[in-house]
């Protein structure tokens, strides 16, 4: 079957299309070496920015991960009596100390407060701290005081790094003399 139609389908019979090529003036040369030119520049100058930023953020993070977790922003000392030294922890095992500290002294009568606990961060000072909390002897506590607590460093914000007596003892402990047996005993050599 023969029709006189032509067949677009074929690519013997498709028209053949030419490419037509603009020739682009001199002046629309330069404004196109100017645009491609000004776009590479500002992605350039952005990603810089980006890098630039993101590199202050890092640094501010560390700087104030360091700040909160790793530098003490006090070292001071605590005079009282040690009361209980624990090893506490499920992944990270830790020494952990709780002591009664004089804050301030009206006259004779002391005001004890037993709420101060500390982590003890070494074998030997924990073995002193266990030495004194069996003798009932006041004792200075020095200690650094960070912002936070790592699980591996203790529970406690108060980090001990020395334990001694206290040699400008103004009074005995009050606790150490507490058994009402004790007591007898003083009252009778009294009389």
């Amino acid at each position: 079957m023969d029709d006189n139609f032509n067949d677009y389908f074929t690519d013997e019979n498709m028209p053949e299309e030419q490419p037509q090529v603009h020739q682009e003036t001199e002046q629309e040369r330069e404004e196109r070496e100017i645009k491609e030119a000004t776009i590479e520049r500002r992605g350039a100058s952005v990603k810089i920015l980006l890098a630039f930023i993101i590199i202050a953020m890092a640094l501010f993070l560390g700087w104030w991960v360091w700040q909160y977790y790793f530098h003490p922003y006090r070292v001071s000392q605590e005079k009282g009596w040690i009361m209980k030294v624990s090893n506490e922890g499920t992944i990270f095992k830790t020494l952990e100390g709780e002591m009664i500290r004089e804050n301030y002294i009206q006259g004779d009568i002391g005001v004890m407060t037993s709420d101060f606990h500390f982590s003890i961060p070494t074998d030997s000072l924990a073995r002193t701290a266990m030495r004194y909390a069996g003798d009932g002897q006041r004792v200075v506590l020095t200690y650094n005081e960070y912002k936070g607590s790592v699980l591996w460093r203790g529970n406690s914000r108060h980090v001990v790094t020395n334990i001694e007596t206290d040699t400008n003892l103004v009074k005995p402990n009050p606790y150490k003399d507490a058994n009402p047996a004790s007591q007898q005993e003083g009252d009778k050599k009294k009389k």
